[in-house]
């Protein structure tokens, strides 16, 4: 039998100040013991530690076989010893007994020694990646310890975390001895430990300031449906109000603001937009641009979910935001990709997807002609036949008009491309998609290729 004094009293103070349970540490003292031990006994022995927490007496207790023959005597163990031990020992019986290592002296003790540091160290990370783990998801305290290259080591109580340069909100700087809020997003085991994995960008950051600042949300009468967050730039927040009496906006800024500016103030001043989230997507996605006042939202494609917004002329800017902040927002808190249309665009491809090919040749035609007429060049050619002379005045035939090659390739049902390419191979040649062709050239491209 071995003796450790004041076994208990050690194990409760490193309970207390590692975070090691009193379970791991004898265990760990356990697994020392055995690890000693086999100094004498090779692995192949069946070798078991037993520590009396209250006394701190450590038994090494071996398990044999009981055989006729012995072959083995480190597994086995004859009849008429193992009756020493027990009297009513039979053949094929397992006997556990009590073995003194006769060489337990210095060396051995100082195996112990480092077998059982080691162990307390495994279970101190075991502890800390445990203890993290559960975190994940929620915010820390943490204190600026030092300054890296990369960004700041903080000290996290237990455990130390580097806050890196992409994790922070742009802008932010930090002296040592700073206390800081940080969101765990991950916890990983790597060679060294565990590694905390800590942001002040993650969009889990926002959502975690707006459960401490505002009681409603953590009690569940207000929900946070979704966040989209530029770190340092703007955020948006779409929350649902699961009480109807209680507003979800007005509730989460505030009395003047009060709620709403010390989560501002804690993200460096970065703006916040708090909405109200819809079940109809048309409203969400009008509510998701604001501040820009929107005249109607178009679901566009449903199954790739794609929506076109439309705005008044004078509000097209503040929709798109400034470098298109605003509409990235809201396609981020939405999961729809958007188009942002003005109401003179959007109404003009209205009108233009509702008409016929044939009918937007004739549009074509007609713009083409208004041209034409506006152009002096054309103005200063001569009239094939005086109207005085004929007191009528004279109509050009429709086939005899120029038109431009695009309407030609629309009519024949072709790309433009293509036919700028095949008509060079009858004669007709065209520099360009751009250009109007004369009454002969689409002549001769009529009747080269069949309508």
């Amino acid at each position: 039998m071995i003796k450790i004094d004041n076994f208990a009293q050690v194990t409760a103070q490193i309970e207390t100040e590692r975070g090691v349970s009193k379970q791991a540490l004898k265990e760990a003292i356990e697994q020392a013991l055995i690890s000693a031990c086999r100094r004498q006994y090779t692995e192949e022995a069946v070798l078991n530690a037993v520590i009396d927490p209250e006394t701190g007496e450590a038994r090494i207790m071996q398990t044999k076989t009981v055989v006729k023959k012995i072959t083995n005597d480190l597994l086995e163990i004859s009849v008429k010893e193992a009756k020493k031990i027990k009297k009513t020992a039979k053949i094929d019986e397992e006997i556990t007994f009590e073995v003194i290592p006769s060489d337990f002296g210095r060396i051995a003790a100082q195996t112990a020694k480092q077998v059982i540091i080691q162990r307390i160290r495994e279970a101190e990370k075991t502890a800390i990646l445990d203890d993290f783990k559960s975190k994940i998801g929620s915010l820390v305290t943490g204190t600026i310890q030092r300054i890296e290259p990369y960004g700041y080591l903080v000290n996290l109580g237990r455990t130390e975390a580097l806050l890196h340069h992409k994790e922070q909100i742009p802008g932010e700087t930090y002296n040592i001895k700073d206390k800081i809020r940080l969101y765990v997003s991950d916890v990983v085991q790597s060679p060294k430990g565990p590694k905390i994995i800590i942001s002040r960008t993650h969009s889990g950051f926002l959502k975690c300031l707006f459960n401490l600042e505002i009681p409603e949300i953590d009690d569940g009468i207000i929900e946070i449906k979704s966040i989209s967050r530029e770190p340092g730039k703007r955020s948006k927040v779409a929350v649902k109000t699961n009480n109807p009496s209680i507003g979800a906006v007005g509730t989460c800024v505030g009395h003047l603001g009060s709620r709403i500016q010390s989560i501002i103030k804690e993200l460096g001043d970065e703006k916040i937009d708090i909405l109200e989230w819809d079940e109809d997507i048309e409203v969400f996605i009008g509510n998701s641009l604001k501040p820009a006042q929107i005249t109607k939202v178009k679901i566009t494609n449903e199954e790739q979910r794609q929506a076109t917004a439309v705005v008044p002329n004078d509000q097209l800017s503040l929709a798109i935001g400034k470098n298109g902040i605003n509409v990235r927002l809201a396609v981020k808190l939405t999961g729809w990709k958007l188009d942002i249309s003005n109401e003179d665009d959007f109404q003009k491809k209205e009108r233009d997807s509702g008409l016929s090919l044939a009918e937007k040749m004739q549009l074509e035609k007609e713009k083409n002609k208004e041209e034409s007429d506006s152009d002096p060049d054309e103005n200063k050619k001569p009239d094939i036949m005086d109207s005085e002379e004929t007191g009528s005045e004279e109509t050009v035939p429709e086939d005899t008009q120029p038109i431009k090659v695009s309407i030609v390739a629309k009519e024949l049902k072709m790309k433009t491309a293509d036919l700028i390419e095949k008509a060079q191979t009858f004669g007709v040649s065209i520099k360009s998609n751009r250009v109007t062709l004369s009454p002969d050239q689409v002549k001769t491209i009529r009747e080269n290729f069949s309508i």
